[in-house]
């Protein structure tokens, strides 16, 4: 089958090669070789990113963040996971093509992976057409692409790419596609890039979901939707909107706990309704995470075995601040993790 085209090129992002690579070097460049947290990148052993996936004049610079983070050290195979845009899907569909066309060039995708998922009778399989207008796969690529040119010699040696749209699913159906998972994100030769921008807030998008209070102390399922009608708020709406971002990014990385954290995402979204479009991709990371941790723990060599899950937010940006209720914004977040810090290959 011919390669999935670039369908997006030269209108979500520049189609010329050259143009296309620089303007990648240069939000690479503008990244510090040192993370908040101290440590160099690339990141040892960060072989999980989540990252944005809006046209590149608005998220590129913050995927930026998560990519220059990402260890490719060990990479043989690249899991994406992003969720689905257009086509109704209530569990996860694999590409039919054998390879991504990039304007700078190809990635190969893996067929014998994609066909051992297929066999687990757990996915669909995307048309041709539902892959090539799915743009939350299509923008990680070109990043994909340059960051193992940086990584690797020669584009042959490259790691193969396993593209997985994920739909509207339930949480046990992440579970199910998490278990399926688990298997490759212990193997240290896998990363995964996990699609998804954050909140979407404004009329256009149905969520005008507003805390009057401060978050914390404040619950998150304090708030109020606003209306036209709504009397003038005492705070700003960016501030309520980067509150609900946080308390979805702090579930995710565990800053508000450490055991089922798979749980805790879907609670803080029913809470807010907060309307993070990758919410199904990450939630079958987290359950991956979940049970990664509970097998290691119930192991008798578990004391030995790194169990520890590493998270480490990396960048936060809006594309607009709103000030009013005719205002929109959409959130990027870009995240790094280290799935079994201390863990051979990590």
């Amino acid at each position: 089958m011919a390669p999935r085209p670039a369908s997006h090129a030269g209108s979500w992002y520049s189609s010329n090669p050259d143009k296309l690579s620089n303007e990648l070097d240069s939000w690479l460049r503008a990244v510090p070789s040192q993370l908040p947290s101290g440590t160099q990148v690339p990141y040892p052993g960060a072989r999980v990113i989540v990252a944005p996936h809006a046209g590149y004049s608005y998220s590129g610079p913050a995927a930026a963040w998560a990519y220059k983070s990402l260890d490719l050290s060990n990479a043989k195979h690249v899991f994406l996971l992003g969720p689905s845009h257009h086509k109704h899907l209530t569990t996860a569909a694999l590409s039919k093509h054998t390879s991504y066309r990039t304007p700078m060039g190809d990635l190969r995708l893996d067929t014998d992976i994609i066909k051992e998922l297929a066999s687990t009778g757990e996915f669909e399989s995307m048309s041709s057409g539902t892959d090539a207008d799915e743009h939350s796969l299509e923008m990680h690529l070109p990043y994909i692409y340059k960051m193992c040119s940086l990584q690797f010699s020669s584009p042959s040696d490259f790691p193969t790419l396993v593209p997985i749209m994920v739909g509207s699913t339930s949480r046990k159906t992440e579970m199910t596609l998490a278990r399926i998972l688990l298997p490759y994100l212990q193997s240290p030769d896998s990363v995964f890039v996990i699609s998804s921008d954050f909140c979407h807030w404004g009329t256009r998008f149905s969520y005008t979901y507003f805390l009057p209070s401060p978050h914390p102390p404040a619950p998150v399922s304090s708030g109020v939707n606003l209306t036209l009608s709504s009397s003038t708020m005492r705070r700003s709406i960016s501030d309520s909107i980067h509150e609900l971002d946080w308390a979805c990014i702090d579930t995710m990385t565990g800053k508000a706990g450490l055991k089922e954290v798979h749980k805790r995402w879907w609670e803080v979204l029913s809470e807010t309704g907060n309307t993070v479009c990758g919410r199904h991709p990450i939630g079958v990371l987290l359950s991956m995470l979940d049970a990664a941790v509970k097998l290691k723990s119930e192991s008798k060599a578990g004391e030995e075995a790194a169990t520890e899950v590493y998270w480490e937010a990396l960048r936060y940006e809006r594309s607009s601040d709103v000030v009013g209720l005719r205002d929109s914004s959409v959130s990027y977040v870009s995240a790094l993790c280290v799935p079994f810090r201390g863990a051979s290959g990590a």
